[in-house]
């Protein structure tokens, strides 16, 4: 469907993941061995949080329905700014139209969201679940996407006051609802969501069948398996990212994210992991 990632530590260029990597953002918007498409080339979006911002910031947000691969302005915003937290996202869209409203990510104060995957069925209940959304929210979905509706369906059930129940609460209603409409496994998610302070990655699907997740091993054990690789020594001892896919080939960098599970990354650089949608 998609390919993303997100990323938490020092201030950084996004270009250095986006761009650069081995297998760069922009390289799986080409070419995706792992995931369900192998070219994601339906538009694109970055999302940031300024360096220097305070608790609360309102992150920044630049969406094209170019290509990733072929938008110059993706290369000047990329290499010219520098934050530390930041999402990326390249779209393989499968029924939504292109279009700038239906890319990721999503953004709500100082709330930002994005997802890989589907609700199946979506069509035959959408006017439910759109009808679960607090009214005041309502207004606020401005694209077409079930990924949208999903975002704010979890704001309306909690996000911002427990992100894991909030999305764990949305995913619960978008099952029990399509239940109701004959569909067996609505749900197929990885989902990133942020309040620029912490980080928060989930992996779920009804059929135990997920799209891939990964995150990377923290820095310094990285320095230690690989003291003369260059490629990172860009990054501070605080620097993680998420990813669909990993974005280089050195082995024991990157640590797939178990199936119905939530991983929580604080600004201190930990991880800490969370079962989600157990029985």
């Amino acid at each position: 469907m998609c390919r993303w990632l997100a990323y938490s530590g020092e201030p950084l260029r996004p270009s250095t993941l986006i761009l650069d990597a081995q297998h760069s953002l922009v390289a799986q918007s080409l070419n995706s061995p792992l995931g369900a498409e192998t070219v994601n080339g339906d538009g694109f979006g970055l999302g940031w949080y300024p360096d220097g911002a305070v608790a609360g910031s309102v992150p920044a947000l630049f969406h094209s329905i170019e290509p990733a691969w072929h938008d110059e302005n993706l290369r000047e915003l990329a290499e010219n700014i520098a934050s530390p937290l930041f999402f990326g996202h390249v779209r393989a869209a499968a029924g939504p139209p292109i279009q700038q409203t239906n890319c990721h990510p999503f953004r709500y104060d100082n709330w930002m969201f994005m997802h890989n995957g589907f609700l199946s069925g979506f069509e035959r209940y959408k006017r439910d679940l759109v009808l679960a959304v607090d009214p005041e929210l309502y207004p606020l979905i401005h694209g077409t996407t079930d990924s949208e509706v999903l975002f704010y369906l979890a704001l309306t059930l909690g996000l911002r006051d427990d992100p894991v129940a909030g999305v764990e609460a949305a995913l619960r209603k978008v099952e029990a609802v399509a239940r109701d409409h004959d569909v067996a496994f609505p749900v197929q998610a990885t989902i990133a969501v942020s309040d620029g302070a912490t980080l928060w990655a989930f992996r779920y699907s009804t059929q135990g069948m997920t799209r891939t997740l990964f995150h990377s091993v923290d820095i310094p054990t990285l320095h230690q398996l690989y003291p003369d690789a260059e490629r990172l020594r860009v990054f501070g001892p605080r620097a993680r990212v998420v990813v669909s896919e990993p974005l280089n080939d050195l082995p024991g960098t990157f640590v797939e994210v178990q199936e119905s599970t939530a991983t929580i990354l604080d600004a201190a650089g930990g991880y800490d992991y969370r079962p989600i949608m157990a029985a």
